[in-house]
């Protein structure tokens, strides 16, 4: 997935799964995935990317 400047906004529902093999599923009709990993809720958007600093 890349790494942007904001999530990406698919419609849902959604099936995504991570590189552990760990398969997670959002029933809701739009679901943004993070693309920049600090999301608390990986690999769903939770916004924490307004709260960090990203390291440089």
């Amino acid at each position: 997935m890349p790494r942007g400047k904001g999530p990406i906004l698919v419609r849902g529902p959604v099936t995504v799964r991570l590189p552990d093999g760990t398969v997670v599923r959002s029933e809701r009709p739009t679901v943004a995935l993070c693309t920049c990993r600090m999301s608390e809720r990986y690999p769903f958007c939770d916004t924490s990317h307004r709260r960090r600093v990203r390291p440089s």
